[in-house]
């Protein structure tokens, strides 16, 4: 295991150092995080990208409310969070299972793998607020382009098997994916997530299609809103990242 606080400490500076400075790269704040992934590409890479995000705090199934009222807080509304598919803004307290409620989102569907609501199904950042009908749309399919429009979602595309999320977040999507068949590799008592090139995965610790998360990936780059999530989630609950939002090339290196 890493020790935490030298490293907060170092990324704090270097981060206050930047934002008082030129712009930075998206690189460059986090150098100490990831010491030890230089001039690493693929199984090399992704192993020891594993062995730094793993070091992190679990947190409770509910103990999720509360994380993702802080990491998806509608910048223009601090009283509301965005809901990942739709884009609406909707208040922090409309939370539940009925109709009209947001609900927390499994992007790797819990079932993809059998993890129900502890260890990847408690793991921030992967769970996102979503309207609790379209989060039933949407269900456990796997990722693709393609299909019939979704009611409640403007933009979101749904068929048999697959799922394509709106424009603004199919590199959320990817990169959350991405960072889950890293930071789950089987040795933790849970299922080795990977990702392949297919849809129908069903119950199989496998999530799809690796080709049009790459394409959503390049399509779609970090923004601002999931550069803050990363932090948030970072500084006060898991205290891990997802490397593909702070080093968006590394998903290349280990998938391209």
């Amino acid at each position: 295991m890493r020790t935490r606080t030298g490293r907060w400490l170092a990324v704090a500076l270097t981060a206050t150092v930047v934002a008082v400075g030129a712009p930075a790269s998206a690189e460059a704040p986090f150098d100490d995080y990831y010491s030890g992934t230089e001039g690493l590409t693929g199984e090399a890479l992704k192993d020891a990208l594993h062995d730094i995000i793993s070091d992190a705090e679990q947190l409770s199934y509910s103990e999720i409310w509360d994380g993702i009222r802080a990491t998806d807080e509608d910048p223009a509304n601090p009283n509301n969070v965005i809901l990942l598919y739709s884009g609406e803004s909707r208040s922090k307290n409309a939370n539940g299972g009925n109709v009209g409620d947001w609900n927390r989102e499994h992007v790797w569907a819990k079932s993809h793998g059998g993890f129900g609501t502890s260890g990847p199904g408690a793991d921030l950042h992967h769970l996102r607020p979503t309207d609790v009908q379209v989060n039933g749309i949407r269900g456990n399919k796997d990722f693709d382009n393609g299909g019939s429009p979704v009611n409640g979602a403007p933009d979101n595309y749904t068929d048999d098997d697959s799922f394509e999320p709106r424009d603004e977040v199919k590199g959320d999507v990817a990169r959350m994916l991405m960072y889950m068949a890293v930071r789950y590799e089987g040795d933790d008592g849970y299922a080795d997530l990977e990702l392949n090139d297919r849809v129908g995965n069903g119950s199989a610790p496998y999530h799809g299609r690796i080709s049009v998360l790459l394409e959503w990936h390049e399509a779609d780059p970090v923004d601002d809103f999931e550069r803050r999530r990363n932090e948030v989630i970072y500084e006060q609950f898991q205290h891990n990242r997802n490397p593909f939002i702070d080093h968006p090339e590394w998903a290349w290196e280990i998938w391209g």
